[in-house]
């Protein structure tokens, strides 16, 4: 049986009706769960985050390689189903609820096709997890954020974040049917790797993180101007004189490289 056939019957067998607000797409291709264990080059030692588990198809190909998965499911009908269909596994740990809130035992390595709709809060989560690396199925769009060049359309504030704190690879494209139900795009295979040491030095993380996201509201100002809205906010104290302080003012902000903002991060951060 296929594993769209199996999908179709668990779904019926638990009368469980997919939910476009959850972003519930299951994966229904088993070839991406060889290339992302190849990529997260898993060795029995690892402990594996997978999100948005589903009815476990990738959760349980990922035990058979490591010491445990910890899976963890939002929905509470496909929770329930996901304990008696990997009950056999005792090195599988189900967690039903948000992973972004739900407490979890310490994992060194994510594996996982999480629903579309938490990418963005999910990414920035995992920036100061202590992981070894992640490999996500993203959306294409999506993905292409994350190590988009300094000033093209896709640049943006979390592409500066994300190259503070991870190396990034774009792997395979993962077509929409390799889902049921098929979502409305493509995705991408996307390896992150930890940055140690950083690129470059930040004062103050949260205040780098704020700049950058402040600044980005502003992304075809010039920073001279832009800047101002960062004052105006009160997110700084520090009275800057722009024609004097500020390297980079005559600069776009989408202009701007990650170090840039570091640096600049750095200037009202002192």
């Amino acid at each position: 049986m296929s594993l769209l056939e199996e999908t179709k019957r668990l779904l019926r067998r638990y009368r469980i009706f997919p939910k476009k607000r959850l972003s519930q797409h299951f994966t229904v291709d088993s070839t991406i769960f060889q290339l992302m264990a190849e990529y997260a080059a898993l060795v029995r030692d690892d402990v594996v985050l997978d999100i948005g588990a589903g009815f476990g198809f990738l959760t349980r190909f990922l035990a058979q390689r490591c010491r445990m998965v910890v899976a963890v499911e939002l929905d509470s009908k496909v929770a329930a189903a996901l304990r008696v269909l990997l009950k056999d596994l005792p090195n599988v740990v189900v967690v039903e609820g948000d992973v972004l809130n739900v407490p979890l035992p310490p994992f060194n390595k994510v594996v996982a096709v999480p629903p579309y709709g938490i990418s963005s809060h999910l990414i920035q989560w995992l920036f100061r997890k202590p992981l070894q690396c992640v490999v996500l199925v993203l959306q294409k769009e999506f993905a292409q954020k994350l190590a988009a060049p300094i000033g093209s359309e896709n640049y943006s504030w979390l592409t500066v974040l994300t190259y503070y704190y991870f190396d990034v690879e774009l792997l395979d494209e993962v077509p929409r049917h390799a889902f049921y139900p098929p979502p409305e795009v493509d995705s991408t295979i996307v390896l992150l790797k930890p940055k140690n040491p950083r690129p470059f030095r930040v004062n103050n993380e949260e205040m780098f993180k704020r700049f950058v996201q402040t600044l980005f509201t502003q992304r075809n100002r010039k920073l001279k101007n832009a800047v101002q809205v960062f004052v105006k906010k009160g997110f700084t104290r520090k009275s800057i004189q722009t024609d004097v302080s500020i390297p980079f003012q005559d600069k776009r902000v989408r202009e701007l490289a990650p170090e840039d903002f570091g640096a600049l991060a750095n200037v009202f951060s002192s």
